[in-house]
């Protein structure tokens, strides 16, 4: 779960169908996580399905209905 600071981060979720069972390595430094050297690493096919989105901190925060 990230916790930025200040800004806007995004999150992306990718799910990729594995041809075979196989020991996954997870990336040192994510923040130059490169999606299409690790599929082709391990050998993996187009994802799946592919999410992303964004948050801005201090801003959409909900509140309670003024009487």
């Amino acid at each position: 779960d990230p916790q930025p600071t200040l800004g806007i981060y995004r999150l992306v979720f990718v799910l990729f169908k594995q041809q075979c069972r196989q020991i996954v390595v997870a990336p040192e430094q994510r923040h130059i996580f490169n999606i299409r050297e690790f599929s082709e690493q391990y050998n993996l096919d187009s994802p799946a399905t592919y999410y992303n989105c964004h948050r801005e901190n201090g801003t959409g925060a909900r509140r309670l209905p003024s009487n």
